[in-house]
């Protein structure tokens, strides 16, 4: 593994500043700490500042030893935004915040971003521009849609664009990268069923919504299996079913919530017609009548090919081929994708480990649960830092040291 000297003489620091956003967590849009704790130290390290893109969001500039004369330039992207629950873990680091944690590792993915930007403002081995895209509310506010509306692109315009996540499971010291979608589409749906109340023991006198919403579950299944081509992946959760309240009164109205994911936007439109028509339908087969509701949150995360091709390159490079695996594709979601929307990149995995590294902790107090993606137990591996660093320095130093791709 061929991690960077300086990187790596760094890590304590960026442990504790780490350990600091964890303990410290903020929900989306409301990241005024951390983006603070940012702005700052890229300001500390000479990095010149934007602020207020999508409300909190944080970009740095560090030009080459052209002064970015070349006009070339990469982006390079953090997400900084907590989840809304609570942490189980006690360890010293802990949240501090009751209701908020960082169960997803942005503190993990700010801690090597900031890493990344003091060694490359130190060295500065590269014409060109590396922007350091800082953004706020990656869990479900769009928050990278918002700065790309706030003019992102236009103002700090990039040839392409990265992004990376760590993935528990994955043993450390591995990546995982691939060309295609590796992230789903998140939408929402909500479905309310007009029937008409009666009392429960005289259900001839009403319209009872809460068998339509039973008939309607059980039928968006179908769309899956037998709308669907077999080979397209899709998901259809119903997650909440609300109706009534006392038991001897057939209620007015049900209400159905869930969440829909697919990988194109094919699959998505054929679900959302067919779903629309399933309950329309259903509910007049009843007597009843549905309100029909689908939100789009975030499109699929799509990898482009060539560049997707040389951050493998890159990756080999430092760990070794035989550690930059294929990436499998995940019904998760993330908003990275408006951004490989409008420029080309990559969004790949960096292996968090099985969660072995909080044994490590003095004192413990990580309990026995696991370390994954939305658990109270998880927590980011610091182990990370030094590599995922290194990875952003020799991404930005080795895009910018090419001819300008023909996309750009």
């Amino acid at each position: 593994m061929k991690l960077i000297d300086s990187l790596l003489t760094e890590a304590a620091s960026m442990t504790a500043l780490r350990r600091d956003l964890h303990a410290h967590p903020e929900l989306c849009f409301k990241e005024v700490r951390t983006a603070d704790l940012v702005a700052a130290k890229l300001t500390e390290w000479g990095i010149s500042v934007h602020r207020g893109l999508g409300t909190t969001g944080v970009v740095g500039t560090v030009h080459g030893r052209d002064g970015g004369a070349s006009g070339r330039a990469i982006g390079l992207r953090a997400d900084m935004d907590a989840l809304p629950m609570t942490e189980l873990n006690t360890f010293a680091h802990a949240s501090t915040e009751p209701g908020k944690m960082h169960a997803c590792g942005h503190d993990g993915h700010t801690a090597m971003l900031l890493a990344a930007a003091q060694h490359l403002a130190r060295t500065r081995h590269f014409d060109g521009t590396v922007y350091l895209i800082f953004q706020p509310a990656e869990e479900g506010g769009g928050g990278a849609r918002e700065m790309i509306q706030d003019g992102l692109f236009e103002q700090f315009p990039v040839e392409a664009v990265f992004g990376m996540h760590n993935w528990p499971g994955m043993p450390v010291g591995s990546f995982a990268a691939s060309p295609g979608p590796v992230m789903a589409s998140s939408n929402e749906f909500r479905i309310t069923i007009r029937g008409k109340g009666s009392h429960a023991a005289l259900p001839h006198n009403g319209i009872d919504p809460v068998p339509v919403a039973c008939q309607m579950v059980q039928a968006f299944q179908t769309i899956i299996t037998r709308n669907k081509k077999p080979v397209d992946a899709g998901v259809i959760s119903v997650t909440m079913i609300h109706a009534g309240e006392a038991t001897n009164v057939v209620p007015d109205s049900c209400e159905i919530q869930g969440t829909v994911r697919t990988f194109t936007f094919e699959v998505l439109d054929l679900i959302e017609r067919r779903m629309r028509e399933i309950a329309e339908h259903t509910a007049a087969a009843f007597g009843a009548r549905a309100e029909f509701h689908f939100r789009r949150n975030y499109p699929p995360t799509v990898n482009h090919p060539a560049e997707t091709a040389f951050a493998r390159r890159v990756l080999a490079d430092i760990v070794g081929d035989d550690q930059v695996l294929v990436q499998e594709p995940t019904m998760g979601a993330e908003d990275f994708a408006f951004m490989l929307q409008e420029r080309p990149g990559c969004y790949l995995f960096i292996a968090n480990g099985d969660g072995a590294h909080r044994a490590a902790y003095e004192g413990g107090g990580h309990d026995v649960g696991p370390c994954m993606l939305h658990n109270p137990h998880y927590d980011f591996n610091d182990d990370l830092i030094p590599l995922g660093a290194t990875y952003w320095v020799r991404l930005a130093e080795t895009w910018l040291g090419q001819p300008r791709p023909p996309s750009a």
